[in-house]
């Protein structure tokens, strides 16, 4: 017989992280990942580092032109990360 309270592993796994508090480090790793997953190679190979501080994504590029053509395109790329997670994880990004 089935009991009526039970949960998937999906659902006790995202509670324990939770209650961990450490739901928001692994958001913050998957939008790092989700980088070169959502720009693709070709800025990915621009790119020299990646880090996530208070919602912020701080992205350090090595081409001046790609850095000003990202921050045309921040709010896409923002909406783009965070839909990819399927969370709101980051609230702005800084390019340097």
């Amino acid at each position: 017989m089935r009991k009526t309270n039970t949960q998937s592993l999906a659902e006790v796994i995202r509670q324990l992280l939770k209650e961990q508090h450490l739901d928001d480090k692994l958001n913050d790793r998957h939008i790092i990942d989700a980088w070169p997953v959502v720009l693709g190679p070709n800025i990915s190979q621009y790119t020299t580092s990646l880090s996530v501080c208070d919602q912020t994504l701080y992205v350090s590029l090595s081409s001046a032109v790609l850095r000003h053509e990202l921050f045309l395109s921040k709010q896409e790329i923002l909406s783009a990360l965070n839909r990819h997670v399927g969370a709101e994880v980051i609230r702005d990004i800084v390019f340097r």
